[in-house]
């Protein structure tokens, strides 16, 4: 299930000033920091956040899928600045980022679900509470309105909604076998 970085607004002008917004607010010592930790806690150093991200600080023999998607976006956005990467980086941490109104977030998610890209999505609000109340408020309907979300639970416990079986209980065996009872 991949993570869904999500600004949801009423309009896609709100979301974008949410957006924005946010964005404004990161510190250049938390960016370095984020961008640091996000390519394995490597020494960075000192960088001006408005020019170029030196690409001969990124690791070059790496599996990690974030260190990878760094180098991509840097070697595809040569004058992206080391702010603009923290930017792009530290709202999803490495994760999809979905900034707009609830039609367009929900098309979004119906795309990797109908395509079997995801067969669900961990949920990253922008801020807590506010941002999951939003989730919840504006999103969620729009889904359930596709018939991609539930209205309501069939069971009481997780496995009675993924269609599994109650395993049997151990120590009720153990007793019947202790007390000679079947």
């Amino acid at each position: 299930m991949p993570g869904v970085a999500v600004v949801v607004g009423r309009t896609e002008a709100e979301a974008k000033e949410q957006h924005d917004f946010l964005q404004a607010k990161i510190h250049p010592d938390v960016g370095l920091a984020l961008i640091a930790a996000e390519l394995g806690d490597r020494n960075i150093g000192e960088i001006d956040p408005d020019k170029p991200f030196p690409v001969d600080r990124i690791p070059s023999a790496s599996a990690r899928t974030t260190i990878k998607n760094i180098k991509e976006v840097i070697e595809a956005n040569k004058d992206m600045t080391v702010r603009q990467l923290w930017q792009r980086f530290s709202g999803a941490r490495g994760s999809i980022q979905l900034v707009g109104t609830p039609e367009r977030i929900a098309d979004e998610l119906e795309l990797w679900f109908k395509t079997n890209a995801a067969d669900g999505f961990i949920i990253q609000p922008s801020v807590l509470p506010g941002g999951l109340d939003d989730f919840v408020e504006l999103v969620v309907p729009e889904l359930q309105r596709r018939g991609l979300y539930r209205r309501e639970y069939q069971g009481k416990m997780l496995r009675d909604h993924l269609g599994l079986r109650r395993p049997p209980n151990r120590n009720s065996m153990q007793q019947s076998h202790a007390t000679g009872r079947a």
